[in-house]
Formats: structure tokens, sequence, C-alpha cells
């Protein structure tokens, strides 16, 4: 994640102390945990990288042993739970499950579309102690409803989030960006402003589930530059009049490196704090700072790796899986760097960035380490030469 407002603005965010974090090895991070908790989901998005339908898969995890999972998340020291699905409102053990992580030390934060929270609903989050609702709007109304393939899923989703506030609970907006919904953005954040939204991520298309068909409805370089300076001039229009709003990019790295050299152009004090920050981070986490466990408890390096299984919590715990240092794919993420080809392996700003997406080289090219195709920065930016005594030019 690229926090936009900390990097335009200095305004610490909500998982800041997570996210820069000073002197951890790779291979010793201890993951933020994605539970893809159930299949089911009430809506059918046509980008879903899990590729949700409205039946549950036969062999999902049960309670039990969802409950032994949560006991070994915990005792291994992961910070963050996320209940994601298909729609984790379908799994009817939500709540009890969300109290049990909480009481193992485990932060909490539900993924969803949003449009099953009603104020019932919203107030036993609140109850249950989840510390952040992430609800996905892809687009204004029509755009959304669309996208969702059910007319109004946007006022319901709108609703969700309004009783999610009604409530005190902090919930925050999700958007993916393609071709079909970019124009929006101007629009989303006149909603974060008129809603009183204090959050908003603007997640970078992956080709992953139904989004694997979307290749062709991601954005060209040049319409990302456009949209990347749209959010970044509007984070710094919105997050300077409000203080506690945050903004986010999120799987697409090369956000970190353009807007370090826009504020190269524009405040060179602001342009080293933020690289600063975006080496601490250290770019994407795929198999180190991230990981994923399907519904039916297999393994993967992060929420895309649908096909690549690294093993299942029903017959191994999950500290044993993410600690196997013989696992090839876990092996080379953690030392990717030499591996990268093409644009990624001619970059000077590996560290900030990492490669990227493996998951969207792997499927653009056949190739895990070939370059990004998403990567929208030119052949000079890449190359630039850096004046920091730790950058890799």
């Amino acid at each position: 994640m690229i926090n936009c407002s900390r990097l335009l603005l200095a305004k610490k965010g909500f998982y800041d102390e997570i996210r820069y974090v000073k002197g951890k090895p790779a291979d010793t991070n201890r993951p933020i945990v994605v539970w893809n908790s159930t299949k089911s989901c009430n809506l059918r998005c046509v980008h879903c990288y899990f590729d949700a339908r409205a039946k549950k898969d036969e062999g999902e995890l049960t309670t039990e042993e969802a409950k032994a999972m949560i006991d070994d998340i915990a005792s291994f020291g992961a910070p963050v739970l996320l209940f994601s699905g298909g729609e984790p409102f379908m799994r009817p053990d939500l709540f009890s499950l969300g109290k049990y992580a909480l009481s193992k030390g485990l932060r909490t934060v539900i993924s969803t579309n949003g449009t099953l929270i009603t104020k019932d609903t919203a107030e036993k989050i609140r109850q249950t102690g989840f510390s952040y609702v992430g609800i996905s709007l892809d687009g204004l109304e029509r755009v959304n409803d669309e996208f969702r393939k059910e007319k109004g899923a946007f006022r319901k989703t709108l609703e969700g989030i309004r009783n999610c506030h009604a409530s005190g609970v902090r919930a925050g907006l999700r958007f993916t960006i393609n071709k079909h919904n970019f124009r929006d953005i101007p629009g989303i954040f006149d909603l974060l402003e008129d809603e009183g939204i204090k959050r908003a991520c603007f997640y970078h298309l992956v080709y992953a589930g139904r989004g694997s068909s979307m290749i062709k409805e991601d954005l060209g370089k040049e319409e990302s530059r456009d949209t990347m300076d749209i959010i970044f001039d509007r984070t710094i229009q919105l997050c300077g009049k409000d203080t506690d709003t945050e903004i986010l990019t999120v799987d697409n790295h090369a956000d970190g490196v353009y807007l370090y050299l826009r504020l190269k152009k524009e405040d060179k004090k602001k342009a080293e704090e933020a690289l600063t920050l975006l080496k601490i981070n250290g770019g994407n986490k795929s198999g180190i700072g991230i990981a994923d466990i399907d519904n039916l408890g297999f393994v993967h390096p992060d929420q895309f790796w649908r096909y690549y299984s690294l093993g299942n919590v029903k017959t191994k715990r999950f500290s044993e899986i993410w600690s196997n240092g013989k696992e090839p794919l876990l092996r080379d993420l953690r030392n990717r760097l030499p591996l990268l080809k093409g644009k990624c392996g001619r970059c000077h700003f590996q560290d900030i960035c990492a490669g990227n997406f493996r998951v969207r080289a792997e499927a653009f090219y056949g190739d895990v380490w070939q370059e990004d195709p998403a990567c929208y920065l030119s052949e000079e930016e890449i190359l630039t030469v850096r004046e920091d005594k730790d950058g890799l030019s």
C-alpha cells in the first residue's frame, strides 16, 4: 500500500505502525493474513479475483478448524487477520470468530461489498470489536451497479457505510481502478467528502480470478499516470482541509516511485522523507508481509495466487507452512531481486517496489519474473540517478 496522504502531507495513517517498521529481516516478518473465509457471495462482480459465487464450496473451514487456524496465527505473531470472501457476512459464524480472534490478540478487519450491513449488523460489528471495515465501491451508481451485476447495489453499499458510521464503526472505501470506472474517481472524492468517509484505498487491477479476463480493461500507461495525478491532487485538496482522512493506492508500487519523482520536482525535503518511508516499506510483500488462506484452508503467497498452494492448515499449521525456507516459490519471492527481468530487472527503484506484482507478470507473459505489465514508469524514470546513500543506482 502507498499511503498518499502520509507521503504527500506527512499525516500518519491507520496502519503506519505496521507499514513503516525498521529493522525486520524479510524472512522473519510476521505477515498480515487475509482469510478468504467463504466462496459464497450475494453478488457476482466482473473483476472478482476469487471468482466468488452464490453457493459456498464443499469443505470450507469449519468453525473449529478456523479457531485452530486463528490460535496458530496469533501465537505466530501475525499482526492482523482480515476476514474476506466471497462475502464474509455469508458466514454465520463471522462474529463469533471475530470475537475469538480479538481475544487472542489479533487486530481484526473485514473486507466486504457492504450491501448486507444493516443497522443491526453494524452494531454487531462494533460489539465484536472489528477495528476496520473496508467496503468495495467501484464507481458511482451506474458504473458500480454494472460491475456488481445488480441494480441498486450502489445504494445498498452506501447505506452499509452510513450504518457503520452511525454505530461508530470505522469504515472506508475500496475502489478497483480500470478503464470502465477511472473517470468516476473525482466523483468518488466528492463522495468521500460529502459522506464523511475517512479512508479510501484505490486498488490497481490484478489479473486473477474473473479479473484474468480483464487484462485489456486495465489502464494504459498514460491513463495510469493521469489517474495517479488526479488521486495525488485530490488527496492534497481533501486531506489538506480534513486531517482525519487517509488516501492510499494498492497493488502497484510504481505509484510510490511516481509520487517520489513528482515530489522531487516540487519539494526536495518532502521527497527525501517520502523516499525514506518507501524504503522502509520495501514494496511488494507477496510471500513476505502478506499471506492468504483460502476458504478450503490452502495457503498462498498472497490472495491472487489461486492456483499455487504452499500447504493446507487442515493438515499442517500455518506457522510451519510459512516458515518453510525450502519451499521454492516462497524462497524465490523472499530473494526476488536477482530474478527480476526486463524493465523490473533494470529499475533503480527495486528497493521501494520489489518488482511489483509477480502474478500480473505471469498472467501477461507466462513468466513469474518478467516485468510487471502495469508499471507505467518510463525508461528514463526507472533509471533515474538517485542521491540517497542506500539507493540501487
